[in-house]
C-alpha cells in the first residue's frame, strides 16, 4: 500500500497542473498580503478565493485523475493486493499532493504575513477542504465508469455546495424568517463543508456583528474551544464519510 501511494504521489507532484495550482495559489497569496495593509482584510480575501477555487480544482483533478488511473488500478487489481488497498493508495496519493500544494501556496504566505489565531484556522480549513473534496471526487468517480458522467457529477456537486446550498439556505430563511431559526442555522451550516469553513474563519476574524443575530449564534458557539472541536469533527467526517461509501462501492463493483 505505501509503495502504491509514493508512486501516485511521486507522479502527481510532477504534474505540470499542481505545480501550476501550487504558483496560483502562492501567487494570489502573496498580492493579497502585499497590497493589504491590515493582515484580517488579506485573510478575508484570501477566503473568498479559497472557498471557491480550492473545492473546484480538488474535486475536478481528482476525478480526472481516477479516470486516468483506471487502466493501473486494473494491473493492480490482478495483483495480489486487496481493493481497499489499492483505493485507498489512490486516495492518499492525490490527497496528500494536493495538501501539499495547498500548504505551500497558501500555508507558508499565510502564517508569514499572517499570523495569528485566524490564520491558523483558515489553514486548517482550506487543508479540511481539499480532503473532504478529494473524498467527494473519488465517491462520484465510483458511482458511474464514464468519465465524461464522473466529471460532470464532480461539477454538480461542487456547483451545489459552492453556490446552489446558500441560495436554498436563504430561501428558507425568507419563507421562515417568523420563526426561531437560529439554531437550524447551525445544522444547515455543518450539512456544508464549504460553508462550515467559511463560519469557522470568520468568526475567528470576530466580525460576527455585521451578520446580525444569527452572527452572535454562531459567535457564541463557534468562539468557544468545544465549538471549534465540534466543527472540526464534522469537516473530518466530510472527509472520512464519503471516502468510506466510495470504497465499499469500489470493493464490490466490477472493474
Amino acid at each position: 500500500m505505501n509503495k502504491i501511494t509514493k508512486y501516485v504521489l511521486y507522479d502527481i507532484i510532477r504534474n505540470r497542473f499542481v505545480m501550476g495550482y501550487t504558483l496560483l495559489l502562492l501567487a494570489i497569496s502573496m498580492s493579497f498580503f502585499s497590497f493589504e495593509s491590515d493582515p484580517n482584510k488579506g485573510l478575508l480575501s484570501l477566503l473568498n478565493i479559497i472557498l471557491m477555487v480550492v473545492p473546484l480544482v480538488s474535486i475536478i483533478f481528482s476525478t480526472i485523475h481516477f479516470y486516468n488511473s483506471y487502466e493501473f488500478i486494473e494491473l493492480m487489481s490482478a495483483q495480489p493486493l486487496s481493493r481497499k488497498a489499492i483505493f485507498l493508495s489512490e486516495y492518499m496519493g492525490v490527497a496528500t499532493s494536493l495538501s501539499l500544494a495547498f500548504l505551500v501556496g497558501v500555508g507558508l504566505p499565510t502564517l508569514a504575513f499572517g499570523g495569528g489565531e485566524s490564520s491558523l484556522i483558515l489553514i486548517m480549513s482550506g487543508f479540511l477542504l481539499t480532503l473532504s473534496f478529494v473524498s467527494l471526487a473519488f465517491l462520484a468517480s465510483v458511482i458511474t465508469r464514464d468519465k465524461a458522467k464522473g466529471i460532470g457529477l464532480a461539477l454538480v456537486i461542487w456547483f451545489y455546495f459552492s453556490l446552489v446550498y446558500d441560495g436554498l439556505v436563504l430561501s428558507i430563511l425568507f419563507s421562515f424568517n417568523d420563526y426561531p431559526l437560529e439554531k437550524a442555522m447551525l445544522v444547515l451550516t455543518a450539512l456544508n463543508p464549504t460553508d462550515l469553513a467559511r463560519i469557522m474563519v470568520l468568526m475567528k476574524m470576530d466580525i460576527s456583528a455585521l451578520m446580525g443575530f444569527t452572527g452572535a449564534v454562531f459567535q457564541d458557539f463557534f468562539s468557544t474551544n468545544y465549538g471549534l472541536l465540534v466543527a472540526m469533527f464534522i469537516l473530518m467526517s466530510w472527509v472520512v464519510l464519503p471516502i468510506t461509501i466510495a470504497c465499499r462501492i469500489f470493493q464490490r463493483k466490477d472493474l
